[in-house]
């Protein structure tokens, strides 16, 4: 029996669509990215699908630890603009003190780092469709129908890792997290003896701004972590960028919301997980981002390819593990930022200044000490250290 050309355009579309994958990741940050190389070499098929064109800009500061290593069998260093082994410390542009760091911190830029992890999936096999709009998702049976502006696929698992600003976790029927204030600036430089992290506090109520340089750029962030949110952010951030030398405009200002870490929760439901900032993984301290969501992505890939395997229970353990290995110290880490905003003042004299501060935090970047080990100490020394005015 023959076709007419009609019919067979209609027929591929139709196996097109029947095409199943064993993981559609929604997403292509560092979480998307890690869960796709991980499952694909595993030899499972995965579509990776992303909004934007990649390599595409990234509104993040770009601070990453060492440590991420760990979670990889490739070498990461084409990925890393530079290494910095120093950091800065101001309260209010003043009163400085600059540390050594114990393990140098990498600098990455978003669009480079972000685009090499998906490059390094895609050469386990597995499929990138970015420029791609998600538009809605439905679960049928068994698998996932996932809809885009371009086309309907379908997944028996699914990982939502779209970000802070993503739709996925809400369409899952997750309860949305509440997003802090955040902006950045992406700025050119060509001032290579300035290859440090700064750190300036008491400029932003319940809230600080940093600058990690590039090899040929810096990026300027500001941010709240408690509190309610202030009006000024973009102003201060610009007085800010002005103050340190760089040359910079409104049209720069990227806004980038903060999903920090606000207590154990639920990440997983019929065949889909969270990862990432749509899990709202960041340290409510720090804002570090990157690590936590690649070490989402490693146990994300874990959990699917059990499941895959038939342990029925496999996206209950990794809501289980990402809420033991990682939500239980944040919940140290969030008492920690409490009483350092409460009393920021006070912190930075009795607590950001001394040289072991600085070592304490860097060892707790690389995983090697936990908020737990450190938090009841610092929140008594902050709490007796408290004179009314001096906050």
């Amino acid at each position: 029996m023959t076709f007419p050309i009609t019919s067979k355009l209609e027929k591929i579309k139709v196996l097109k669509l029947k095409k199943m994958f064993d993981c559609i990741i929604v997403g292509a940050g560092p979480a998307g990215g890690t869960a796709a190389y991980h499952l694909a070499k595993k030899g499972r098929s995965v579509l990776v699908i992303e909004k934007e064109s990649l390599p595409r800009v990234k509104a993040c500061g770009g601070g990453v630890s060492p440590a991420i290593a760990q979670w990889f069998d490739f070498d990461l260093s084409p990925a890393i603009s530079v290494k910095v082994s120093k950091i800065r410390y101001t309260w209010k542009l003043e009163d400085p003190v600059e540390a050594e760091l114990p393990v140098p911190m990498w600098m990455v830029k978003r669009d480079v780092f972000d685009h090499f992890l998906i490059q390094k999936a895609q050469a386990q096999g597995a499929e990138l469709r970015d420029k791609t709009e998600v538009t809605g998702i439905e679960f049928k049976s068994d698998h996932w129908q996932v809809k885009t502006n371009t086309e309907t696929v379908t997944g028996r698992y699914l990982i939502a890792a779209d970000g802070a600003k993503g739709p996925m976790a809400k369409w899952l029927g997750f309860k949305e997290s509440k997003k802090r204030q955040s902006m950045v600036i992406e700025a050119a430089s060509s001032d290579d003896s300035n290859q440090k992290v700064n750190f300036e506090f008491g400029s932003v109520k319940n809230g600080n701004i940093w600058s990690f340089p590039k090899a040929d750029s810096a990026s300027i962030s500001i941010a709240t972590f408690r509190g309610g949110e202030p009006k000024n952010l973009s102003k201060d951030l610009m007085e800010y960028a002005k103050q340190i030398g760089l040359n910079v405009n409104q049209n720069q200002l990227l806004e980038h919301p903060l999903s920090l870490w606000d207590g154990d929760k639920n990440l997983h439901t019929e065949n889909a997980i969270l990862a990432g900032e749509a899990a709202s993984l960041l340290d409510p301290l720090s804002a570090e981002g990157i690590r936590p969501s690649i070490f989402s992505g490693v146990k994300a890939a874990e959990a699917i390819d059990g499941a895959l395997g038939g342990d029925g229970d496999a996206l209950k353990k990794y809501t289980q593990v990402v809420n033991e290995e990682w939500g239980a110290d944040m919940v140290w880490a969030g008492r920690l930022a409490g009483a350092f905003y409460r009393f920021p003042k006070v912190g930075y004299k009795v607590g950001v200044k001394l040289p072991a501060a600085t070592e304490v935090m860097s060892k707790i970047l690389c995983g090697e000490l936990r908020y737990a080990n450190v938090a009841n100490r610092a929140i008594k020394k902050l709490s007796g250290s408290f004179l009314p005015g001096r906050g």
